[in-house]
């Protein structure tokens, strides 16, 4: 397996285990700050590598209502602040080419959304940046699908590629979490990391309706996943998701954020062994 350096942080077999965590956007330069501040005092504290995960746009969501993020100028601002200020890197989704390049520019990972994970012109142009790479295997992919995409940014020379599970489509409206992709993705040669948030959304509610998701599942998906092996999780966490502009029934509430760490780490000793 490849091991992905983002930064000072390593990714990978024999490596730790890594957090990317934050909330699903960009709601306001303050909710955003003060939450990355918290996060980091947690990862701090349990010696865990971070990563700031947060989205200046959310191009995919299900209503034209929906609120969206503050858009790529301003939202960069804002993760790149926290990356300056915090010390920590930043990861964002990108949904067009036009964006690649001033995304490049502040992000430490370029992340290809579930949704747009096939299209040829988005991996390839991410992957020419040189930037590690973020991607998601749609929902509607299986994980042997993902070696097919991993070959088209790997024919840019760029090695540094993190695929993530988020789950897969299961008849209508439901996904479940076959733990197998973790080992079969990884035989692909890179890091995995298992979204477990986004697993538990229900697809078709509205996000802010509470029928939108489980999140009570959150800590069970979180264990499952390290103990099969993952090389990290991704934990979208909010101060209050219930008043979250997006993901509001599937986030993690921050409160809860330590205890759910604390112990994935614990067997992340016995399957990990660093």
């Amino acid at each position: 397996m490849k091991i992905v350096k983002v930064g000072d942080i390593e990714i990978g077999q024999g490596k730790s285990l890594v957090l990317i965590a934050g909330p699903c956007v960009i709601e306001s330069e303050l909710l955003t700050i003060t939450t990355a501040e918290r996060i980091k005092k947690i990862t701090d504290k349990l010696k865990i590598p971070f990563i700031f995960k947060s989205s200046y746009d959310k191009s995919n969501r299900t209503s034209v209502e929906h609120y969206r993020g503050p858009g790529l100028e301003k939202g960069l601002k804002i993760l790149n602040r926290i990356k300056q200020e915090l010390k920590i890197p930043v990861l964002s989704d990108i949904h067009c080419r036009n964006e690649i390049l001033p995304a490049a520019e502040v992000l430490d990972v370029i992340q290809i959304p579930a949704y747009l994970c096939q299209q040829t012109d988005l991996v390839v142009f991410s992957a020419k940046t040189g930037k590690p790479i973020n991607i998601k295997k749609g929902q509607f992919l299986a994980p042997w699908d993902m070696k097919k995409i991993v070959m088209k940014a790997t024919s840019t020379g760029n090695e540094n590629i993190l695929l993530t599970e988020r789950g897969t489509v299961f008849g209508y409206n439901n996904l479940v979490f076959d733990v197998r992709s973790i080992p079969i993705m990884q035989q692909i040669g890179y890091p995995v990391i298992v979204d477990v948030t986004h697993i538990t959304r229900i697809p078709g509610p509205s996000s802010k309706d509470p029928s939108g998701g489980q999140p009570e599942y959150i800590p069970l998906y979180s264990k499952s996943a390290v103990a099969a092996g993952c090389d990290g999780l991704f934990l979208e966490v909010h101060p209050n998701p219930p008043e979250a502009l997006c993901d509001a029934a599937s986030m993690l509430k921050l409160d809860y954020l330590e205890e759910i760490l604390s112990t994935v780490l614990e067997i992340a000793k016995i399957v990990r062994k660093v």
